[in-house]
């Protein structure tokens, strides 16, 4: 009989191969950056906001603040190192004002992580408060971040199209929210659950809405609009992990 630890250790291993799977999913989109040499309409944002989520679930992993949660620390670390990598590649080929923004953005998120964790480590002493504290912070990124494919649901409903929804990344994420879900029901975590609770639910309507119009003849799209967003979308980093 597999104890329960012994089940979570090997649902938290499966889970992060998925994840690292995701995290290497912009592999692509940097490719063609470095080939053509120019960030053309690819965005930075998602990678920044990535490099943040990492960073807390992190913390939130930690002995001190949440123990037992190896797993957690260890997978992040990873997409935190490749989210930089990132980040380094779009800044060598981004224009002077893209490089300023990324700059920037990482110095803010430096400046409210150090904040954050310096008042949380400080003034919270228990186990309890501080994994409270952390993982509600992780929970408003990871909701976010699992949210964000919803723009891109309107536009298959739009143009009865799924080419702006690739479906093996739909999967991927659906697949990674699912296990981090059972990671967290077999030794309950609800900062763990509620999030990849909801991503599990947005990703099953990602899913569904895949199954409705892959078959769809793609409307005509005359808005330029369409063409201008298309790429970034394709190329957010999904890398929702825990």
């Amino acid at each position: 009989m597999v104890s329960a630890e012994a089940a979570r250790n090997i649902v938290g291993i499966i889970g992060n191969v998925i994840s690292f799977g995701l995290f290497l999913s912009p592999c692509p989109t940097f490719y063609k950056i470095i080939k053509n040499k120019s960030v053309e309409e690819f965005k930075e944002d998602p990678y920044l906001a990535t490099v943040l989520n990492c960073i807390f679930w992190i913390l939130y992993g930690m002995p001190f603040v949440h123990p037992d949660s190896t797993l957690v620390v260890t997978i992040n670390s990873v997409g935190l190192v490749l989210e930089l990598i990132y980040l380094t590649i779009f800044f060598i080929y981004a224009p002077k004002k893209g490089r300023k923004k990324v700059m920037l953005c990482l110095l803010l998120e430096v400046i409210f992580t150090t904040v954050v964790a310096t008042g949380v480590l400080l003034g919270l002493k228990t186990f309890t408060k501080r994994s409270l504290a952390f993982g509600v912070i992780c929970d408003v990124f990871n909701i976010i971040m699992y949210a964000s494919p919803l723009t891109v649901m309107k536009k298959v409903i739009t143009t009865k199209s799924v080419k702006y929804m690739p479906f093996t990344l739909s999967l991927a994420g659906f697949l990674n929210a699912c296990i981090w879900t059972a990671y967290a029901l077999i030794k309950f975590d609800i900062y763990i659950l509620i999030s990849n609770g909801l991503g599990s639910l947005f990703g099953a309507a990602q899913l569904i809405l895949y199954a409705c119009y892959f078959r769809s003849q793609p409307a005509e799209v005359a808005d330029e609009d369409v063409k201008k967003t298309s790429r970034p979308e394709i190329q957010l980093s999904r890398s929702n992990i825990v």
